[in-house]
């Protein structure tokens, strides 16, 4: 039967939860799908999809999902044995049924259960209650028990690969398929044996045997009649093993008079919250696309909040300053300033909306004389305020076009992403629904892009304003986007040939190192980039230790291969880890050349809205990750020089930030005396955590201390201290017992600051930043752990990167108001690098140092350094 014959007839359609989640979770990479705070997602996202596409394709008119409990079932307290091969589920499928479960509710379905029994029961008892009533069943399963409920109104969905690829099995589909009627199923499986619920069968018997006697002898009861007209060994077998054949196939019989309804009318999907879903989906950070198509399948509607029409104007040539002077006049209750405009870019179209909802699209590449005046002269103005989405994007797009953008009083990215930092969709579309609750048209126009930025800035405000957020917004994140904006089109000067002398030389290591390692192993054509190769030489021809084993074999990944060369120090090992190390050097080395743009310089993106504690990120090519104190990354800094026109770089950052900044959170009359005094951090620990002199701290107790302090702000265990420092587990938990016994308000604010966290569900800075931690109340212990490790860290981190952020605007303020042309090029953790004009060195230098030592005020002073040069290396400090 097909959804196209179904007649009219209502349809009940039963999901088997869990073995549809097993399905859904071993079809996508678990890697692919979690939370920025450590929840795995990919059964949920799976098991939602599949669900989605079943309510498209079959349009039942009731649904019910069906689950096992936790807990011993009848068929395990008569048969121990039952399913006791299966294993545990993998770690990262912990706590998704939950969420699965949660889903479905979300959405109107029912999910149900019953004790001791298993969710067959439930299916098979709804099944039998719908056939009653004369409706048709649907059991979408991966369970091939199911096939005994098969009827001319039952039909089994069984998955048969992934989550997309279904049988369907009929009354003659099962006939054909195995042999026998489907109510003789159960009958098959218990001759022939069924492996998933350790079913032995009986040994010898196949399911072609199986199938004959069953079609011989009507049943396993007319094969239990003539069990002594059975000859050979297939006769003593069966004879042997006809009591496990029995039991199994008593448990095989599913349960079908279980209650668990009124009525099947309460199996009707109840009408959706939108918000509710809205903020399920939003928490999962599942993205756009899943989402509206459970709304459209399931008919979310959204209130209508549909703004009225924009009246779109058509100022004739030569008159848009008039338009603009007319609609984007004074602000209302009487003030002097020039109203607000939501502006939207779209390559060379320019789309406004102000006044009373009058836009005006312009195309920017056919403007007459005076209207490209007036755009370029409103553009610029800082007076003139301009709502946005994505405003770095803009500004860029505009300077594509010899336009400046200034004046930018609201980005709705920005404040969407300060809302909520842990989620990964921030495009106009998705906060417009999530915020206002209504999508932008699939194929909006830039003028209904711009009407939704002027929705959205006031919505945004508000919200701003609820979470106490507004100063934060207004005063840090908004004036930094066209600080990054300058600093993206200004890029930095590179020495293209110094980079390629350079990478031919990790070329030539590379080559070095491949040719020691093939030369060790006797292996001329040995492959070190396949892990094939690979693990045949490690774990076969040289008979190391195994390391951790992987779908694909032993592990050959960084981390497994250093706990085999520390523990084997085998000379095949030194090369292959040089080889991966100077090929990394190299792959970091040809991203920067191929970066270099036509001007000789490389323009990096930063990233504002891609870390959930503030910090920026830089991307293509990402400047973060060159090292800071290797002869590689001084030699790599040594190719980014000044640019011409310019006199020197000029380098500051702060010094040891974090913590300076756990300090000040914490309140540690300690770590505060240590900064108070000026002296080095980790000596005056190290002396008070091994009960020695400062001067006697020797550089390894410094650093153990250096490790642990840093790894505190990360949730560092002392198995991890132990791990890290290579001790034994025993000394590293008295290296901290001793550290925290003499510095006890680190320990108080740690343990403060995840309680506090939970109770709150977000932490925060010093400067109000949120980062929302749901996981920490997760009943998945990975997600929870990873959730208070973030708990510790965020406010930590974020105060950092909120310091450095105010210093870079305070910088770049100070640098214009004292009419100097030395510009800020890069931000890099927490050091920021300038490019210095001729002639203003000593003025910038003073500048840049006095604007970041004021930049925050802490329990302890800030400590910052300076440095210049005609290279980023020679600029250090």
């Amino acid at each position: 039967m097909t959804p196209a014959d179904a007649n009219d007839k209502p349809t009940l359609l039963l999901l088997d939860g869990h073995s549809l989640a097993f399905r859904a979770f071993y079809a996508l990479p678990a890697a692919n799908f979690s939370t920025t705070g450590g929840q795995h997602t990919n059964a949920v996202y799976g098991f939602l999809g599949m669900f989605l596409g079943l309510m498209d394709n079959e349009h039942p008119t009731h649904v019910a999902a069906a689950f096992d409990l936790s807990g011993p079932t009848f068929r395990e307290e008569k048969f121990p044995e039952y399913k006791a091969q299966r294993p545990a589920p993998p770690q990262e499928f912990r706590g998704q049924v939950d969420l699965i479960r949660e889903a479905l509710q979300t959405l109107g379905i029912a999910t149900l259960d019953y004790e001791a029994h298993e969710a067959d029961d439930v299916i098979a008892s709804l099944a039998t209650q719908a056939q009653q009533a004369g409706m048709r069943t649907l059991i979408c399963t991966g369970d091939r028990d199911s096939l005994q409920l098969v009827s001319q109104d039952v039909t089994v969905l069984y998955t048969l690969k992934g989550v997309s690829d279904l049988h369907r099995f009929t009354p003659e589909a099962v006939e054909e398929k195995y042999g026998v009627a489907p109510a003789a199923y159960p009958d098959l499986a218990a001759l022939r044996g069924d492996t998933s619920d350790n079913m032995p069968g009986v040994p010898g018997v196949g399911p072609k045997t199986a199938q004959k006697w069953i079609n011989e002898y009507g049943s396993l009861q007319g094969v239990i009649d003539h069990i002594d007209e059975f000859k050979g060994k297939v006769g003593t077998s069966l004879r042997e093993h006809i009591d496990e054949v029995t039991l199994a196939r008593e448990i095989t019989e599913m349960v079908r008079d279980l209650q668990l309804v009124d009525s099947l009318e309460d199996l009707r999907p109840k009408p959706v919250d939108a918000g509710q879903t809205l903020q399920f989906f939003e928490r999962l950070q599942f993205g756009s696309n899943l989402r509206n198509r459970a709304f459209r399948i399931m008919g979310v509607e959204y209130e209508d909040t549909t703004v009225r029409p924009i009246t779109v104007d058509t100022p004739d040539r030569g008159k848009l300053a008039s338009w603009l002077s007319k609609n984007l006049g004074h602000r209302p209750k009487g003030t002097t300033a020039p109203g607000p405009a939501a502006v939207w870019v779209a390559g060379e179209q320019l789309a406004i909306v102000g006044g009373e909802n009058h836009g005006v699209l312009l195309d920017l590449a056919d403007l007459a004389e005076k209207d490209e005046a007036a755009v370029r002269h409103w553009l610029a103005d800082p007076g003139s305020p301009k709502w946005m989405h994505d405003a770095k994007s803009s500004a860029h797009q505009l300077h594509a076009q010899g336009l400046h953008l200034d004046g930018v009083e609201h980005d709705t990215a920005i404040a969407a992403y300060l809302l909520r930092p842990d989620l990964r969709t921030g495009e106009l579309a998705d906060v417009l629904q999530r915020y206002a609750g209504r999508d932008l048209p699939g194929n909006a126009s830039p003028l209904d892009c711009a009407q939704a930025v002027a929705e959205l800035a006031g919505i945004l405000a508000a919200e701003l304003n609820n979470n106490e957020l507004a100063e934060l917004y207004f005063d840090l994140e908004l004036p930094l986007t066209m600080i990054l904006a300058r600093m993206e089109t200004a890029g930095i000067a590179v020495d293209r040939e110094a980079l390629e002398d350079l990478s031919s030389d990790y070329g030539a290591k590379i080559d070095e190192e491949v040719n020691a390692a093939r030369q060790e192993v006797d292996r001329p054509k040995l492959n070190l980039g396949s892990t094939k190769q690979l693990q045949e030489v490690l774990f076969e021809d040289l008979d190391l230790p195994k390391t951790k084993k992987t779908k694909t074999g032993y592990s050959t990944a960084a981390g497994e291969l250093e706990k085999l060369a520390a523990h084997t120090d085998h000379p095949f090992l030194r090369h292959l880890m040089a080889h991966r190390e100077y090929q990394k050097m190299k792959t970091t080395i040809d991203g920067l050349i191929e970066a270099i743009a036509e001007d000789g310089r490389i323009h990096t993106t930063f990233n504002q809205r891609g870390a959930a504690t503030g910090r920026l990120s830089s991307v293509e090519p990402n400047l973060q990750n060159i090292p800071v104190r290797t002869d590689a990354g001084r030699r790599i800094r040594e190719a980014f020089k000044v640019g011409e026109g310019y006199e020197t770089l000029l380098t500051a950052d702060y010094s040891q930030i974090e913590m300076r900044v756990m300090a000040h959170l914490s309140e540690d009359a300690g770590l505060i005396e240590a900064y108070t005094r000026g002296e080095d951090l980790h000596n005056f620990v190290g002396s008070r955590v091994f009960d020695v002199p400062v001067d006697a701290v020797t550089p390894e107790l410094r650093r153990r201390v250096k490790a642990l302090s840093y790894g505190l702000v990360y949730g560092l265990s002392a198995f991890g201290l132990s791990q890290q420092l290579k001790i034994s587990g025993g000394e590293a938990k008295r290296i901290m017992e001793n550290y925290f016994e003499r510095f006890g308000g680190v320990k108080r604010y740690l343990d403060k600051v995840v309680e506090q966290a939970r109770e709150d569900g977000y932490t925060h800075t010093l400067y109000g930043r949120r980062r929302y931690l749901p996981e920490l109340t997760s009943g998945n212990r990975v997600a929870r752990e990873n959730a208070e490790r973030a708990a510790l860290n965020a406010p930590i981190q974020g105060t950092a990167a909120d310091i450095i952020k105010l210093a870079m605007i305070r910088v770049d303020r100070s640098l214009r108001e004292a009419g100097l042309k030395t510009r800020v090029l890069l931000q890099v953790h927490d050091e920021l690098v300038l490019e210095v004009a001729p002639g203003e060195l000593e003025r910038a230098k003073e500048l840049l140092v006095e604007q970041m030592d004021n930049a925050a005020s802490l329990r302890v002073p800030l400590d910052v350094s300076a440095g210049d040069g005609t290279n980023w290396d020679l600029a250090a400090h």
